[in-house]
């Protein structure tokens, strides 16, 4: 059995499960030291947000719960993986150094992550990858909204609850956009640029409605005037956090997957058109005779 959703090619280049090659978009490269040090970040970024300060901070000001919410939706999910730290958790095998005849590493016993790069591997649907789309973009907005935050600021042990969620599905959406061997996409790069804009955008509405409203909207955040934020500083300041953090974790993503694509031997408008065939190929659309991408038989 094989394990692994990169296709080696000559030359080092990598195919992911969209078909995709990741001659350039290997974020770390190859280096195993890298990727550990973005997994050990990961780790101490989940400690730094669940632990004082700014847990005990994060109950007080709106802003610092903020922070805290972006450490575990974005920062964290996307460490790990980029990260990649399967084989060190014993849930990817070491390859033994050889390849099958599609290029894939050889495993003596394959772990499960092995076995789920597999199976996305043969069942690369949009469908499957539209599910953790969503499901990050549900959780990422239910911790947004005003009865969440406003519970999390009267029971702490619910940043637990929030972490796990968070970083579960963050995590899931990550897999669905960068490669973490043996894990890669599914996507091709045009939709995973559409899919980290929709989630980008999701995180920037709710973030702009809380800094538009000149009442307070988490009403469990006491602004007492002389010591505290005032209402507006602070809720400007939350909207600050969520629109930097989010633009950090996902615009040098779609730069990269654009710059790369632009880059592919395969002309850009060729792809587009290709995609739209076939969407109406599934759909059933296509006109009578005509194959996907604009064959005749």
């Amino acid at each position: 059995m094989t394990g692994g959703a990169a296709h080696e090619r000559p030359g080092g280049r990598s195919e992911d499960a969209s078909g995709d090659r990741n001659d350039a978009l290997t974020v770390v490269g190859g280096s195993g030291g890298a990727r550990l040090a973005l997994s050990a970040l990961a780790a101490l970024l989940l400690v730094a947000a669940l632990v004082p300060p700014l847990s005990s901070e994060a109950r007080r000001v709106e802003a610092l719960e903020a922070l805290q919410f972006a450490l575990l939706a974005f920062a964290v999910p996307a460490l790990v993986a980029l990260g990649a730290p399967w084989r060190l958790l014993g849930l990817s095998a070491r390859p033994t150094g050889a390849a099958d005849a599609e290029g894939n590493a050889v495993l003596v016993r394959p772990q499960i992550a092995d076995q789920i790069a597999v199976a996305r591997r043969r069942h690369p649907e949009l469908a499957r990858s539209v599910a953790y789309v969503a499901l990050d973009t549900a959780v990422v907005v239910a911790w947004r909204v005003p009865p969440s935050v406003d519970a999390l600021a009267r029971h702490g042990w619910l940043s637990l609850v929030e972490a796990v969620s968070l970083v579960i599905a963050g995590i899931g959406l990550w897999l669905e956009l960068v490669e973490s061997p043996p894990l890669a996409p599914r996507l091709a790069r045009p939709k995973r640029m559409a899919v980290a804009a929709i989630v980008m955008w999701t995180v920037w509405v709710t973030a702009y409605l809380v800094g538009l409203s000149h009442a307070s909207v988490y009403r469990a955040y006491a602004h007492v005037a002389g010591r505290d934020l005032s209402v507006s500083a602070d809720q400007a300041l939350t909207t600050g956090v969520l629109w930097f953090t989010s633009l950090c974790a996902f615009l040098p993503l779609i730069f990269s997957n654009l710059v790369i694509w632009l880059r592919s031997d395969e002309d850009p408008d060729d792809a587009l058109y290709r995609l739209v065939r076939q969407g109406r190929w599934r759909a059933g659309s296509l006109p009578a005779g005509e194959q996907p991408g604009g064959r005749h038989p």
